[in-house]
């Protein structure tokens, strides 16, 4: 499951932008990836270990949760996360 999410810009400053992904590791479990940053500039990855497959889905729907408070709009989806 892979969700862009970007925010729109205020002035002339390029817009920001949040990458959601998860991933299943090597050893049955599941990676989050986020990653920030501005478009065209540096950007920030960090990843986030789970055990089981329910808890990462619950911390990319919170993730996802917060930036949309944040003023961010879903850009991109693709896949589901299996139930």
């Amino acid at each position: 499951m892979r969700l862009l999410l970007q925010q729109r810009p205020e002035g002339r400053e390029a817009p920001r932008f949040v990458q959601l992904m998860l991933q299943p590791d090597l050893l049955g479990g599941w990676t989050l990836v986020r990653e920030t940053g501005q478009i065209g500039g540096k950007s920030t990855v960090r990843r986030e270990q789970f055990l089981d497959q329910p808890s990462a889905v619950a911390a990319l729907e919170s993730a996802r949760d917060a930036q949309l408070k944040r003023g961010f709009q879903v850009m991109f989806a693709e896949g589901a996360a299996p139930r």
